[in-house]
């Protein structure tokens, strides 16, 4: 090594400490980079190649019925390259522990297995050639309900039941994400797909020789807009609900926000912790050229290039970032395989494709790099083009006067102790803001994590107490008439219900559009209602649309605008419907209106797609029982069984994150402060010895240095809430999607583990400095430096 070499191993040995700290705030940046980024990856090519093994349809289509001759007229359509025509249904399932739960059936071809969409088999096994009175069915329906090869089921589909025998439990790429009519979070408990032979279901669904639903793969470079308009031309005489492609796909679309919303992560966080270790970087560096002065004059006199000073000083910053960026990726690559895991077993993923990318570990090394030697080009800079014959003579002192401050009348009042502390603040005010700022950052990023939780505490408060607030759900197998909820009304146990109606349809606006299904309400109804984020009700109008306001800006409406709504069910009618109002809110997206608007606007008479039930304490079991013997209702959900799966959910989701975000703030945290400390004590080392060699004890020169250390914190908390409000507005951003969205909000705990953990940390550092005041060798610090 060069003698340089050498220098800057012995500068990096004497900052240890604060090395130590930037290393890992380093460790943070590359460790939450590489988590996010790699398991964004694998969750990309995991879903890439399981569609490809199982062949995951392009397009997908639906009619009421259209006969079986018409599958060859789809096959025909230009940049069509294989069909498979299906019969789907929904249906009730009763199960040999007694429960209901709601299902969809799928049918699968009699002589062989699907072309596409085709299942993995996880236990037992599939349908064997014309075979009949068996079924498969989706894995977490099997998981959460008991069910293994060889039980014994009820099945009730248009009213028919059917016994069928379970062979085996698969998993489908068309059901990723399995949720059923007017659900948001999967509830494997209540819901689950069944897969049966075609003569079977389509007997039952009574669409013998016929179909309802076709899936289709296009050619290469075939166009899917043309595709998707001859496909419904064609299924329109037998009642087509509008074909769409894979990205309107339910479960691909969930799928893809979740890879959006880690997309999102792995750019924000890292930020965070990459742009503060570059700004400590900055100051420590600043601090050392400033330490060694006389130093650089003196390599600089006998032969030493600027450019060599220069790449003296970014190779000890590298060898910090890079020792930093080691460490985040090890954690990184440790973190992103469990992340990884995690959302292939919630997305029920039956391989993971997981590889510790180089380029991945590569890019965040050179952002880290870059951040750091960017944080410090100014100090660098400065040593390189200083002066020899300058630099080696003693930095010339400061010049003080006094300043406004210090005429102030309470300064003239403070004790002098208090009154060194407010003038070695007010006259390098541009050091003390920067430390505040440092300070405030690790309060705002602690901020951030506690808030998650806050979130989503709050999200499912105002879900399940204020919008919706029945105990159960019914769900109708058809739409009905309204008449049959007086027979729903008369059951024991059950004290109120109201009504729903959904509706299926394509709202579209110019060339934005989005499937969705139209919910009709009850206006004044107190069992489903419009809640926003402040917690106040939007009212359902009479007539027109209430849109979410992530739906608007999907299609990029307002209020008093028109979109067209495509209807998929019934006489399939065209409707343009005004926007009356947004409601900003958190699970979902909605278009609500009237029921008697939507009676209207169909004229197919009051109908009811389901109804929602307020029950006795006591009866839930009860009034399952009874509503699911009914034929025509599909599904019974409690709303508590649907709370718990919510909050299953959310943990699953949020809660690893979240923790790991916490453990990533306290690094920051104590950092930063240790940072800081450091950085204060060197700046006042020469003063505190001077203190005690004119008799001060090391207590009352410590407090001086506490008490600067104190302010720097005392300002920096109010600071760092209010900035780490503004993180979490755009965390909250970044992180929106059509699944849910996070409110801002931060509560009290929170607000108290941000601000205790800094006081605590700042304690223990200010206690330390103790140690150095203690410790200094008072000859040393007070040496002339000539």
């Amino acid at each position: 090594m060069t003698a340089l070499d050498h220098k800057a191993w012995h500068d990096l040995a004497r900052m240890r400490g604060q090395a130590i700290a930037v290393a890992a705030l380093v460790a943070c940046a590359m460790a939450a980079w590489v988590t996010t980024a790699l398991t964004e990856r694998a969750m990309v090519g995991t879903r890439d190649a399981y569609y490809a093994r199982e062949r995951f349809a392009d397009v997908f289509a639906s009619a009421r019925r259209a006969p079986e001759s018409v599958a060859a007229r789809l096959a025909a359509v230009p940049g069509v390259a294989e069909v498979e025509t299906r019969v789907v249904s929904a249906g009730r399932i009763e199960l040999p522990s007694g429960s209901t739960a709601r299902g969809v059936f799928v049918s699968l071809p009699d002589l062989a297995p699907p072309r596409l969409n085709r299942l993995h088999v996880r236990a037992g096994r599939a349908l064997l050639p014309d075979e009949h009175g068996a079924a498969l069915v989706t894995e977490g329906f099997a998981e959460a309900n008991r069910l293994v090869p060889g039980d014994d089921i009820s099945a009730v589909v248009n009213g028919r039941r059917e016994r069928l025998r379970v062979v085996g439990v698969a998993l489908s790429p068309e059901y990723v994400y399995a949720i059923g009519q007017g659900m948001v979070f999967p509830d494997d408990r209540s819901f689950g797909v069944f897969w049966m032979a075609r003569t079977d279901l389509g007997a039952a669904a009574g669409l013998e020789g016929a179909f309802n639903a076709a899936a289709l793969r296009l050619a290469p470079g075939a166009s899917e807009p043309a595709v998707i308009a001859a496909v419904d031309r064609i299924l329109e005489p037998w009642g087509g609900a509008g074909a769409y492609g894979r990205g309107d796909q339910i479960s691909h679309r969930f799928l893809s926000d979740e890879i959006g919303q880690l997309r999102a992560m792995s750019v924000v966080v890292p930020a965070i912790f990459g742009g503060i270790a570059a700004f400590l970087l900055s100051v420590i560096v600043s601090r050392l050229v400033a330490a060694q002065r006389q130093q650089i004059g003196m390599l600089k006199a006998i032969g030493y290039s600027d450019a060599a000073v220069a790449l003296h000083y970014a190779k000890l910053v590298g060898a910090i970032v890079i020792a930093g960026a080691v460490l985040g990726a090890v954690a990184g690559a440790g973190l992103g395989r469990g992340l990884a895991r995690m959302y292939a077993s919630f997305y029920r993923f039956p391989f993971l494709v997981y590889e510790d990318a180089a380029s991945v570990i590569a890019v965040g090394a050179g952002l880290s790099l870059l951040a750091a030697m960017a944080g410090v080009a100014s100090a660098v800079r400065r040593a390189a083009r200083l002066p020899p014959a300058e630099a080696m003579r003693p930095e010339p002192p400061a010049r003080f006067r006094a300043t406004r401050l210090d005429r102030l009348a309470l300064v003239q009042r403070l004790p002098p102790a208090w009154k060194m502390i407010v003038r070695n603040l007010s006259r390098r005010p541009v050091r003390a803001a920067l430390s505040t700022v440092g300070i405030a950052c690790a309060v705002a990023v602690i901020v951030v994590a506690g808030a998650m939780d806050d979130a989503l505490a709050h999200l499912l408060k105002v879900q399940f107490e204020q919008a919706r607030r029945e105990d159960a759900i019914v769900v109708f197998s058809d739409p009905t008439g309204r008449d049959a909820l007086f027979e729903l009304r008369a059951i024991p146990g059950v004290r109120a219900l109201e009504p729903y109606r959904h509706v299926p349809a394509t709202l579209r606006n110019g060339a934005r559009s989005y499937r969705i299904e139209v919910a009709g309400l009850e206006p004044g109804g107190k069992l489903w209602r419009l809640v926003d984020v402040r917690e106040r009700t939007v009212p359902v109008p009479p007539t027109g649309l209430v849109l979410s306001t992530q739906l608007a800006r999907i299609l990029a409406v307002e209020p008093g605008d028109t979109v067209i709504a495509e209807v998929h069910e019934g006489r399939r009618p065209v409707l343009s419907l005004r926007v009356v109002a947004l409601v900003d809110d958190f699970v979902g997206v909605a278009a609500t209106t009237s029921l008697a608007a939507l009676d209207d606007a169909l004229q197919e008479g009051p109908l009811a797609s389901g109804a929602l039930l307020t029950l006795d304490p006591g009866t839930e079991a009860a009034v399952e029982a009874r509503l699911s013997a009914r034929p025509r209702v599909a599904g019974v959900t409690l709303a508590s069984t649907f709370r718990r799966a919510m909050e299953d959910v959310v943990a699953r989701f949020m809660g690893g994150v979240v923790a790991v975000l916490i453990g990533f703030a306290l690094v920051l945290a104590g950092g930063v402060l240790y940072n800081a400390a450091r950085v204060a004590h060197a700046e006042r080392e020469r003063e505190l010895a001077t203190l005690r060699v004119l008799g001060f004890g090391v207590g009352e020169a410590w407090r001086i240095l506490a008490g600067e250390l104190a302010v720097l914190v005392a300002a920096a908390v109010p600071l760092g809430m209010a900035l780490g409000v503004g993180l979490v507005a755009l965390s909250s951003s970044a992180m929106t999607s059509d699944l849910f969205r996070l409110p801002v909000v931060v509560g009290l705990g929170t607000w108290a583990m941000s601000t205790g953990t800094v006081l605590a940390a700042a304690a223990v550092l200010i206690l330390l400095a103790r140690r150095w005041v203690a410790r200094a060798d008072l000859v040393e610090v007070l040496k002339a430096r000539e």
